[in-house]
């Protein structure tokens, strides 16, 4: 007959505590196990220090460039091949000199019907003075346009890898706020506002000039707007950003940048239609040496002018800040 053990006797014996843990309701290691907080590690500082030479050894053996004879074959044959690609682009260069045709004879490719066309009948067909605007905006308009379109996309490329958009209080949407506009420029330079005042009126004067006499000697679009576009940098730089933009905003730029290239290619797919089937075109070329002559070729320098100005000033602005 087995003897009764008081209740809390029993409760301090190992089966008790093993039934409990059974049933889930008492863990057998809870509030058992002394805690202590643990020192925060500290490495041996001459540990360290022998670990360090250690993989300084190891990377000096393994990356021995002065004794590795793979890394030395490398490098001489790199210098020997080298020169001797040198000396055959050399050969090559002096070999094609040689068998070109002697300079000034008439048998020249050069000299050929085209070139000839132009001299002899450029002025009579494209009305222009100018034989190479003539060339470049009448028989060669074509190519003309693809350039001013390759401007064109070259802004638009700029304007989508370096435009940073913000609201209307200067906070963008990268977090952060963008910086005023003259914040690393002497403010108010009375020098270069001075000397601004003077030089920005004759500047664009002087490119709508250019611009417009194209056709009567040398000039055209392309150095006229390049000219106006350096007035517009000048008065950027002068008087900053407040200023300029009264009068020349992106969408400015954009909208003078369609219209132009809108006004070309409609101007010379009338040109091409009519030239290529014959058709006689009514517009007059007028007399030659004067400012309303040689047809459409003044209407396009002044298209291909509007976009190398714009193109030149928006190239500048988003590198400098990465918004107008």
């Amino acid at each position: 007959m087995s003897k009764k053990v008081p209740q809390k006797e029993y409760e301090r014996t190992l089966s008790y505590h093993l039934k409990e843990w059974l049933n889930g309701s008492k863990e057998i290691l809870l509030d058992n196990v002394e805690m202590k907080p643990q020192k925060p590690f500290e490495e041996d500082k001459e540990l360290l220090v022998e670990r360090k030479k250690e993989e300084q050894q190891r990377f000096e053996k393994v990356y021995d460039l002065k004794s590795n004879r793979e890394v030395r074959f490398f490098r001489k044959a790199y210098r020997v091949l080298s020169v001797l690609f040198c000396l055959f682009l050399v050969l090559m260069l002096l070999i094609a000199v040689s068998n070109l045709p002697s300079f000034g004879d008439a048998s020249n490719p050069v000299n050929n019907e085209v070139s000839k066309r132009y001299i002899e009948n450029g002025l009579q067909e494209t009305g222009s003075v100018n034989i190479v605007t003539g060339m470049i905006l009448d028989y060669r308009a074509f190519d003309t346009l693809g350039e001013s379109h390759v401007l064109f996309i070259a802004t638009c490329t700029v304007l989508i890898l370096l435009r940073i958009d913000g609201d209307k209080k200067g906070r963008s949407g990268m977090g952060y706020e963008m910086e005023e506009d003259r914040l690393y420029e002497p403010k108010n330079d009375v020098i270069l506002q001075t000397a601004a005042r003077f030089l920005v009126p004759p500047i664009f004067i002087f490119g709508i000039y250019v611009v417009l006499c194209g056709h009567l000697g040398p000039g055209g679009g392309f150095s006229g707007g390049a000219i106006i576009g350096a007035g517009l940098i000048l008065y950027l730089n002068a008087f900053g950003f407040a200023k300029t933009e009264r009068f020349f905003t992106r969408k400015t730029y954009q909208r003078s940048s369609f219209c132009a290239l809108a006004c070309y290619a409609l101007a010379k797919s009338y040109s091409f239609f009519t030239g290529a089937n014959h058709i006689e075109s009514v517009i007059p070329k007028g007399t030659p040496g004067d400012i309303l002559s040689s047809g459409l070729i003044l209407i396009l320098n002044i298209c291909v002018g509007i976009v190398v100005a714009g193109t030149m000033y928006t190239f500048y602005v988003m590198f400098r800040k990465g918004d107008y």
